[in-house]
């Protein structure tokens, strides 16, 4: 029998993310702080949208590109947050959680040989996606001591005539860092010299503690040349409702839609109802989650530095990324013997990129209570592996 399988889907390594998560689900007393997801439920009168959008049968397709209402109040929010002013029905799309946007976005843009590249650590999906794209994933690899930022020297010299798309994935997962206006402006001068184009992945916008969130697409002359990308899932504690969105120029935009006409046909209805309800009053939701994840993150950083781990100060999303390479163990081997000694998951950074090797993701997305019971193990192991 022929093989029924293609080679590039067989190639791809499952997430390092679930492989621990699933240990932990069938571990009795275990406490995870590996996913990346709010310990919020989503605000009530956000859910309550959804219901009476069932209730009032609001349970057909919407257009390929969303319900006109949604877009509009993206574009609104993008005015208000940004000061990005997009058209909603030429250049904003609607899209199954912000994973489907990478993915289509991706699609849409690459031939085969074109080179994309991604700063790593950063989100599991972009690699593979761009893979199946058929591009040439091209890695960029960020540095503790830059506080794993991305500098305008490492984009230029991984710049070839085959790049097409720089990934910018700030906020970033799973470090936590964020990009400063005058770090974007000087990424800009490279990307506009070489006439590249951005994926800005800004899913954690919301989430930032030391400065209010800067688009790439806010500066002179990138909107045109960027794909933003947004959701729902962080910053309104929606992950389970799959809601996403893409801005950018008309061009790219249309031939997105046409791939999700395809593949998808449209986003879940119900959850673009609530999320115009998101939108147009949540704003009090989010400065009070922003408000405790930034109270769990100091909290998290001080047990750090007590137990005498290096970690540089994130500013953004609701990761730490502390560093173990003193202790002479990958981070592979340091994930699994803190499960099994401890009950306590984490993930090794290297889930995130072969650079990630030496460091852990820390998720703060959990109950102070959780954190404390965590740390307490945490610091349990740490001073064995000392001793």
């Amino acid at each position: 029998m022929r093989n029924p399988l293609a080679d590039k889907v067989v190639e791809i390594k499952p997430s390092g993310i679930r492989k621990f998560f699933d240990i932990v689900s069938e571990m009795k007393d275990a406490i995870s702080l590996g996913v990346g997801e709010p310990d919020f439920d989503t605000p009530w009168h956000i859910r309550d949208e959804g219901i009476y959008s069932l209730e009032k049968g609001k349970t057909h397709y919407t257009s390929n590109a969303g319900l006109v209402e949604l877009r509009q109040e993206i574009c609104n929010y993008l005015q208000r947050r940004q000061g990005i002013t997009y058209h909603p029905m030429k250049e904003v799309l609607i899209t199954v959680g912000g994973s489907e946007a990478i993915d289509m976005g991706l699609r849409a843009m690459c031939n085969p040989g074109d080179e994309v590249l991604i700063p790593q650590p950063s989100y599991v999906s972009y690699e593979p996606c761009a893979v199946l794209a058929g591009a040439t994933p091209v890695i960029i690899n960020l540095k503790a001591e830059n506080e794993f930022r991305l500098t305008a020297q490492e984009l230029e010299e991984a710049i070839t005539d085959k790049t097409k798309i720089l990934i910018l994935p700030f906020p970033n997962n799973p470090t936590g860092a964020i990009m400063e206006r005058k770090d974007l402006e000087a990424i800009a001068e490279v990307i506009l010299k070489h006439d590249i184009f951005v994926m800005s992945d800004e899913i954690y916008s919301e989430l930032t503690y030391k400065e209010k969130h800067v688009s790439i697409a806010e500066l002179p002359g990138m909107q045109e040349r960027t794909i933003l990308i947004n959701g729902f899932s962080k910053a309104y504690a929606m992950t389970g409702w799959r809601l996403g969105y893409a801005c950018g120029p008309e061009e790219i935009i249309k031939q997105m839609t046409k791939i999700h006409q395809f593949a998808i046909m449209c986003a879940p209805t119900t959850s673009q109802h609530a999320a115009v309800e998101a939108l147009k009053n949540g704003d009090g939701d989010v400065e009070e989650m922003r408000t405790a994840y930034n109270q769990r993150r100091r909290y998290l950083m001080n047990a750090l530095r007590e137990m005498g781990l290096e970690c540089f100060e994130p500013y953004g999303a609701f990761y730490v990324f502390p560093c173990i390479k003193e202790f002479g163990m990958t981070s592979d081997e340091f994930a699994e013997k803190l499960l099994a000694e401890e009950k306590l998951a984490v993930v090794p950074g290297t889930a995130f990129g072969d650079c990630g090797e030496g460091f852990l993701r820390i998720s703060y997305a959990y109950s102070l209570e959780q954190l404390r019971e965590a740390l307490k193990r945490l610091g349990r192991f740490v001073e064995r592996l000392r001793a």
